[in-house]
């Protein structure tokens, strides 16, 4: 193998996804930009095969060896131990590196900083080790990487965005291929800001509820006779004897035609239409999907009564947080709405910003 330059740094952004939560392990559309959040790493090639990793954020290094096997590397290291393990389980060979970590995405928050995490790793590892993988297929790698080595059961979006995102641009990506596709977003250049409004309630998506909701579609798809539930139809959803699957995959099948209603919002910079999808999105994982909280419902109610075109949950749920399209002149009334419906419910004070659509991983020096 031909490898690059020996050392550099190179970044991965955060996401946040716009409309089709929970779509990606069901094999329907998303709709996500990457974001100007980013994780750093800085790396090195060693002399000898062993991986030595440390991060602003945490004490003391991590060493693994770059034959690593799941089960070997756990905590916060284990993301980049998968990618390397990824890599060399197909196929690719590795160097040794020195890496350090540093990152401004909101840990928790819903942003995905762990698929930033490892796609800083992955960018890094494909450009020194000098390795002919496209970014779709690196994006996929590091999703097995989450999925087979850390044993978190999430689907490709998170990766996918990190890796594929385009400045100025949502992703429609399709699942089930997988294929991306930029579509322009729009909304700065005619007044508007998606606000993130971060709950700073971080529910671990490893307490089971995010495997269990996936337990549930595979169940409803098994029942409707199909292999991904993204591809039945509201009539199918009806025919569901038990009520708690037949409410999983009504969310599944009505936030799949709003990915759909979206891009088509996004592509004629219809702003209302796109904030009533984002309302509508947000019922339906409440209320069908019941992956909300009551911080992220509060987050929400407060945006819409402050003025923004509209508000939902972003990411896996149970935590994290809410996103707004909101016009530049309720930025400041959107951001103290939220701030007032939490201390009056006694919870901390929310973190709120804006966020760009942003290029994706890369090497930055």
């Amino acid at each position: 193998m031909e490898r690059g330059r020996g050392e550099g740094r190179w970044a991965a952004p955060g996401r946040v996804n716009l409309i089709g939560e929970h779509l990606d392990y069901n094999g329907g559309p998303v709709l996500p930009i990457a974001i100007d959040r980013h994780t750093t790493v800085t790396a090195t090639i060693r002399a000898d095969s062993d991986i030595r990793i440390t991060s602003e954020a945490e004490l003391g290094a991590v060493r693994f060896s770059v034959s690593t096997k799941p089960g070997e590397v756990d905590g916060w290291a284990a993301y980049a131990a998968g990618v390397v393990w990824a890599l060399g389980d197909a196929g690719h060979d590795v160097p040794g590196l020195d890496m350090r970590v540093t990152s401004d995405v909101p840990l928790g928050a819903g942003l995905s900083s762990s698929a930033a995490f490892e796609c800083a790793v992955a960018v890094a590892l494909r450009d020194l080790a000098g390795l002919d993988i496209d970014d779709v297929a690196l994006a996929l790698l590091a999703q097995r990487a989450e999925n087979d080595y850390v044993g978190a059961p999430t689907g490709s979006m998170d990766q996918l965005a990190s890796v594929c995102g385009r400045a100025g641009h949502a992703l429609l990506i399709e699942t089930r291929v997988p294929s991306v596709s930029a579509i322009p977003a729009g909304w700065n250049d005619d007044g508007m800001q998606l606000l993130v409004i971060d709950t700073r309630v971080h529910h671990a998506l490893g307490d089971g509820e995010y495997g269990r909701r996936r337990s549930e579609c595979e169940e409803a798809a098994e029942a409707l006779g199909v292999d991904l539930l993204a591809v039945a139809s509201e009539a199918d959803v009806l025919g569901i004897d038990d009520p708690l699957l037949r409410r999983r995959a009504r969310h599944v099948v009505s936030e799949t035609g709003r990915v759909g209603e979206a891009a088509t919002a996004l592509r004629s910079s219809d702003w209302s239409a796109l904030g009533g999808l984002f309302v509508a999105s947000h019922a339906s994982l409440r209320d069908d999907f019941a992956v909300s909280c009551s911080e992220l419902d509060t987050a929400v109610a407060a945006a819409v009564d402050a003025g923004a075109l509209g508000a939902r949950m972003t990411g896996g749920g149970f935590g994290g947080s809410a996103i707004a399209l909101v016009r530049d002149d309720c930025v400041a009334a959107v951001a103290q709405r939220s701030q007032n419906a939490f201390a009056e419910a006694g919870w901390e004070e929310p973190s709120v910003f804006a966020v760009t659509a942003s290029a994706g991983a890369g090497r930055v020096a």
